[in-house]
């Protein structure tokens, strides 16, 4: 058994990130990710549940949804699996959390800022940044100058963090590499450097789980590894598909090239005897530009 839980699971994300009695990691996590930007002190969290507004819209459900002490809304996702729009999700949370800032009555239009940040445990297709980490702003397109601060989304692609332990020289670098590889961890690394550390290790900590703890633990263990086997049962599935497709048309191609190949041959023998050419056409099916070309 693994000494330290998964932590992408949506049960183990939210046992690290979305507790009150461990907001002090989303806290220091926040801080490292935002470094130079602000220093978070505390944060409330909020309903991770948002109700639609009339039956025909659509609600949402946050993995964690909360409010620094400067008033800034923080939403943060984890997607162990690819989704066609995905990043279109993402801009409808931030959407969805600005437009709930409005009041009824006389406003001003004032908004606190919305991060979303997203972890995405998968590998990205080919229409998204091959990095690690793309922030995205709200920018001039000449001069790449901030036109607002109102809204901020942070993807963190997991396996594109490629650092060693040895290589992790930032702060923020420790803790993904931590989350990283976390469950294959026998001693959480950088403890000695950053007390925080110390922390995510007690929480994480697989042998200190309730057993009601440790069943939920197992069923969103359970939920991920179904929704991989499904994932790699369908890419398979596209692949013989895609194979079993192309080995039809390949003998359906060669079929029709050594058909019209053998017609090419004809013709020449045809020409070679000063045949017409409409008789040459009705006896190989060959156009008069192609018998022409065979002269």
């Amino acid at each position: 058994m693994a000494r330290y839980i998964n932590p992408f699971t949506d049960w183990s994300f939210k046992r690290i990130f979305g507790q009150e009695y461990s907001k002090d990691l989303l806290i220091e996590f926040l801080n490292q990710l935002l470094l130079g930007e602000q220093h978070i002190k505390d944060v409330k969290f909020k309903d991770k549940e948002m109700l639609p507004e009339t039956k025909d819209q659509r609600g949402i459900i946050y993995d964690v949804f909360c409010e620094t002490d400067t008033g800034e809304h923080i939403i943060v996702e984890m997607q162990n699996k690819s989704q066609p729009y995905f990043i279109d999700r993402s801009l409808y949370y931030a959407s969805k959390t600005i437009v709930d800032q409005g009041i009824k009555g006389r406003w001003d239009y004032h908004l606190t800022p919305v991060y979303v940040i997203c972890f995405m445990n998968f590998n990205v297709d080919e229409n998204t940044p091959k990095k690690f980490r793309t922030d995205v702003v709200l920018a001039d397109k000449e001069s790449g100058k901030v036109y607002s601060n109102k809204i901020r989304f942070i993807y963190l692609v997991m396996p594109l963090f490629k650092k060693k332990e040895a290589e992790c020289t930032t702060f923020f670098d420790c803790w993904i590499y931590n989350l990283k590889h976390m469950e294959t961890l026998e001693l959480m690394p950088f403890e000695a450097q950053h007390k925080i550390f110390k922390r995510l290790a007690e929480i994480a900590d697989s042998k200190t789980l309730t057993k009601e703890e440790q069943e939920k633990y197992d069923n969103s263990m359970m939920v991920m590894w179904d929704n991989y086997a499904a994932l790699e049962h369908a890419v398979n599935k596209g692949i013989k598909e895609g194979m079993e497709k192309g080995m039809k048309e390949g003998m359906k191609e060669g079929m029709k090239e050594g058909e019209k190949k053998k017609s090419q041959e004809i013709a020449k023998k045809l020409l070679a005897y000063n045949t017409p050419l409409d008789i040459i056409a009705n006896s190989t099916g060959l156009s008069f530009e192609e018998i022409k070309k065979l002269k």
